[in-house]
């Protein structure tokens, strides 16, 4: 008797930003990040680090940890002395 067990994907908004030659991907549901010498390779060794992080996380917990919507970025002037 063969099984088939169907995992459904969920999502994960990252902030991706250059620092000096290496970009850095990070979770903004959680404190997981990555690099890569590309934007595109720090986005897949991120997404390689989160499906280690969630490997053994119960169905409920991801549910509560995926619930962010409306995800914006803004930038702020801040006035300094």
């Amino acid at each position: 008797m063969n099984m088939k067990i169907t995992v459904q994907p969920h999502t994960i908004s990252a902030l991706v930003w250059k620092e000096d030659t290496w970009y850095v991907a990070k979770g903004l549901e959680v404190e997981v990040a990555s690099q890569g010498r590309t934007k595109k390779e720090a986005v897949q060794n991120l997404q390689e680090a989160l499906e280690l992080y969630f490997e053994d996380t119960p169905k409920d917990v991801l549910k509560s940890i995926m619930s962010l919507s409306d995800i914006s970025v803004e930038h702020l002037p801040i006035a300094h002395a």
